[in-house]
C-alpha cells in the first residue's frame, strides 16, 4: 500500500499569454491518460467535453482569465493541476491559486523570452515561496540563444538555474533534445535514443556533423557554467530546473511530467494561526482559495474550491466554518475536470474539492473538524482602477447587484459602497478585468451595462489603534469614505498625491494596500 499524501503532486501552470500554456496543459493531461485527443479535453463520454479555458470570453480571446482545476492519475501518482489566468491583470487570482499548490511550472516562449507580465508572475511565485520548474516552450521555432534565455530566467528569479536538457538546433531546424541526466537524445519524430554519452559514436548517425559539434560545445559550456541539480535546493526555492521543449510537438513534455513526479514536493505544511498545519495530522482541515459562480449557467451554481491540508476527508462530513462557528455538512463534494465534475467520496491532503453552496462559503474561509485555526496568506489587493457601473436597462438593478456581489465574492472585482451616495464603485487590478466583467454581466446575468469614470483613482483600507481616532478620521473625510463588502472602512483617494498627503498628515491612521481575507 502506498501513502496517499506522498503520492500527491499539486501544482500550478503559469505563463503570459501565447506562451503555450493551454497546449502544455492538454499534453500533460494526454500524457496522464486524462484525455484521448489533444485539443478536446474529454471527460465522461463523447457528449461531455470540457476545456481548461471554459468561459466564453476565454475561448473567444484564447487566454485564461480564471483558474481551473484538473485531476488525473499517472503511474500511481495523483496530479492536481491548477491552470491559472494567463494575463497580468489577473495576477491576484494567480496569487490566491498559488496558496493552494505545492509547486509551479512556469512556461516561457523561447522566442519572446521574459516579458514584463512574466516578471510579475514570477514575482507572485516568489512571494508565495513556491518552488518553480521552468519550461521553455516552442524551441522548434525561431528563437533566441538558450544561454540568453537561461540568463534571463536567473536574473528575473534571482535563483540558480539548472538546464535539465538542451535543444539541438533552433530556428525551425530543431534536431532533438539532449537529456543531461539520462544521457539520451529525443528526436523530432519522438524516438528516444539512450547513449553512453556525448562521445557515443551512435550520435554521428543521428545528428549532422555541424549540429553534433555545436551540441558538444554548448552542453560542455552549460555543464561548466551552471550548478548541478539539487532536489533539496529546488524544493527550498533556491534553484529552478529548466526544461527546453515544444508542447505542440511533444518535445520535452514527458521529461517535464517525470520531473514533477520525481522532484516536485508532496503536500507541505500550510501556514495558519495559531500554528501551521501538517498534512500528516489526522483531523481534516482546509481552506477556500477560490469561489466560482455560474460554472453551469443553467443551474446558477456557486462552487467553493477547497484545498485539503490535513486528514482524510469523506463525503458527508460536517466541518466547522471557523469564521462563523457554524457546522456545514458537505454532502456533495466534487472533483474537477475543468468545467466537468464528479462526486468526491474521499479526498486527501493536496486534493482540491468543490463544495456547492449558496454564498455560505467565501474566499479565505477555514473548514476544520472543530479546531479553531485559521489559514493565512490569502489577501485582497488594493485596486488600481476604480469605476462606476451604469445600467443600460434601469429595470435590471436587482440583477446587477446580484452579479456584482457574485463576482466580488469570486475575487474578480472588489466592491465599495460610499458613505455618501448610493452608487457602488467597482475596483479592479487591470483593464482586462473590466472587459471580463462586462462580458460576464451580459452572458451570465443578461445585464447590459457600461462603465463610467469614478472621482477616485485608488483605494486603501484604514485602521488605527485607537477607535476614536479612526472614527474622527472617517467623520472628517466622509466624502472620501466607503466600506468594502465585509464592512471594513476604505479611504478613496483622487490620486496618489492625495493619498500620500493624507497619510503623512494622519500618522495615527494606517493605510494598507492589502487586507487578509480570513
Amino acid at each position: 500500500m502506498t501513502d496517499p499524501v506522498s503520492d500527491r503532486r499539486t501544482f500550478a501552470i503559469i505563463s503570459h499569454p501565447d506562451a503555450g500554456k493551454t497546449t502544455l496543459t492538454e499534453k500533460l493531461l494526454l500524457s496522464g491518460g486524462a484525455i484521448h485527443l489533444a485539443g478536446e479535453v474529454k471527460a465522461r463520454g463523447a457528449n461531455r467535453r470540457a476545456r481548461s479555458d471554459w468561459m466564453k470570453i476565454e475561448q473567444q480571446r484564447g487566454i485564461s482569465v480564471t483558474s481551473s482545476v484538473m485531476t488525473f492519475e499517472r503511474k500511481g501518482l495523483t496530479f492536481n493541476l491548477l491552470d491559472t489566468p494567463g494575463h497580468e491583470d489577473f495576477s491576484e487570482d494567480t496569487y490566491r491559486t498559488l496558496t493552494a499548490v505545492d509547486s509551479a511550472v512556469m512556461v516561457i516562449d523561447a522566442a519572446r523570452g521574459i516579458e514584463a507580465q512574466t516578471r510579475k508572475l514570477f514575482e507572485v511565485c516568489r512571494l508565495r515561496d513556491v518552488p518553480i520548474i521552468t519550461f521553455v516552450n516552442k524551441v522548434d521555432r525561431e528563437g533566441r540563444d538558450p544561454f540568453a534565455t537561461l540568463d534571463e530566467i536567473a536574473d528575473t528569479l534571482a535563483l540558480d538555474v539548472v538546464p535539465m536538457n538542451w535543444p539541438v538546433g533552433l530556428g525551425g531546424q530543431h534536431e532533438g533534445l539532449w537529456d543531461f541526466r539520462e544521457q539520451s537524445l529525443t528526436r523530432p519524430d519522438g524516438s528516444l535514443h539512450r547513449l553512453a554519452g556525448l562521445d557515443d559514436p551512435a550520435l554521428e548517425g543521428l545528428l549532422s556533423a555541424e549540429r553534433l559539434e555545436a551540441l558538444r560545445e554548448e552542453t560542455e559550456l552549460a555543464a561548466i557554467g551552471y550548478p548541478e541539480f539539487d532536489v533539496a535546493e529546488y524544493r527550498a526555492g533556491s534553484q529552478t530546473p529548466v526544461f527546453f521543449g515544444s508542447a505542440l510537438r511533444e518535445y520535452g513534455v514527458e521529461a517535464l511530467i517525470e520531473a514533477l513526479a520525481s522532484f516536485a514536493p508532496p503536500p507541505r505544511p500550510q501556514p495558519a494561526t495559531p500554528r501551521a498545519v501538517a498534512p500528516e495530522e489526522p483531523n481534516v482541515a482546509g481552506f477556500v482559495f477560490k469561489v466560482q459562480a455560474n460554472m453551469n449557467p443553467q443551474h446558477r451554481d456557486r462552487i467553493a474550491f477547497m484545498r485539503i491540508c490535513s486528514g482524510t476527508f469523506r463525503r458527508g462530513m460536517k466541518l466547522k466554518q471557523v469564521q462563523t462557528g457554524k457546522a456545514i455538512a458537505i454532502n456533495s463534494p466534487i472533483f474537477f475536470f475543468a468545467q466537468d465534475r464528479e462526486i468526491a467520496d474521499t479526498a486527501f491532503p493536496g486534493d482540491i474539492i468543490g463544495i456547492p453552496n449558496h454564498g455560505v462559503l467565501r474566499v479565505g474561509d477555514t473548514l476544520t473538524e472543530g479546531e479553531a485555526i485559521t489559514f493565512t496568506g490569502i489577501p485582497n489587493f488594493a485596486p488600481e482602477i476604480l469605476r462606476r457601473v451604469r445600467l443600460l436597462d434601469p429595470t435590471k438593478t436587482k440583477q446587477l447587484r446580484t452579479a456584482l456581489n457574485d463576482m466580488a465574492e469570486e475575487g474578480v472585482t472588489q466592491l465599495f459602497k460610499p458613505m455618501i451616495g448610493s452608487q457602488w464603485i467597482v475596483g479592479v487590478v487591470g483593464q482586462l478585468q473590466l472587459e471580463v466583467l462586462i462580458s460576464r454581466l451580459q452572458a451570465e446575468y443578461n445585464v447590459a451595462a457600461e462603465f463610467e469614470p469614478a472621482p477616485y483613482e485608488t483605494a486603501r483600507w484604514i485602521s488605527a489603534d485607537d477607535p476614536a481616532t479612526l472614527k474622527a478620521f472617517m467623520e472628517g473625510k466622509k466624502a472620501a469614505m466607503a466600506e468594502d463588502r465585509d464592512g471594513s472602512p476604505v479611504y478613496l483617494a483622487r490620486d496618489a498625491w492625495e493619498l500620500n498627503y493624507t497619510a503623512e498628515r494622519t500618522p495615527a491612521v494606517r493605510f494598507t494596500a492589502t487586507r487578509e481575507r480570513s
